[in-house]
């Protein structure tokens, strides 16, 4: 089995993990479902982000950051999770959906967040390299024609946490001249 199909099959397990809401806050439910496919990513040499889409008490769409794997700069967790659910609902406007995302989205994956029409966005951290949700730009700032409803430290600790572990062992293998 080649690693995009393990990928695929980790993917399809946490959907099948997460598929009626929980006892938890729906937030905090959905978050960790996020977080597992970040580490789902993490483990193919990709940034752990992780994302959800869910409609109506249910996920349309699951992805990780993929750009090692496919070799795509734009397979960002959040673009590849939106053109999934897209393709699933039938068309591009992403409206009663609500995304989950464990790190802030970057200036492309907020637009395509804009473009969808996605009403509400849950984040785990924010990023002050990229984030572009408030962190260093705010999309939802300019006079464009939607905005999305933002909230942020949903598993705040453990979202940070899943990056600082990829990034530590990054550094650590650096320093081994790996």
């Amino acid at each position: 089995m080649t690693m995009i199909e393990e990928r695929a099959q980790a993917i399809e397990a946490v959907v099948t993990r997460y598929d009626e809401p929980g006892e938890e806050n729906a937030d905090e439910y959905y978050m960790r479902a996020a977080l597992e496919l970040a580490e789902i990513a993490a483990e193919c040499g990709d940034v752990p982000v992780g994302c959800v889409i869910v409609r109506d008490g249910k996920i349309v769409a699951a992805e990780c950051n993929g750009r090692e794997v496919f070799h795509d700069a734009s397979y960002h967790a959040e673009t590849a999770a939106i053109s999934q659910a897209c393709r699933k609902l039938g068309g591009w406007r992403l409206t009663r959906c609500t995304l989950y995302v464990t790190l802030e989205p970057c200036p492309m994956c907020a637009g395509a967040i804009w473009c969808a029409r996605v009403p509400r966005v849950v984040c785990g951290a924010k990023d002050a390299k990229a984030g572009a949700a408030g962190s260093v730009i705010n999309l939802n700032s300019y006079p464009l024609n939607h905005k999305f409803e933002m909230k942020f430290g949903v598993l705040e600790k453990e979202c940070r946490e899943v990056l600082a572990e990829f990034f530590g062992k990054r550094r650590k293998n650096k320093g081994n001249g790996a």
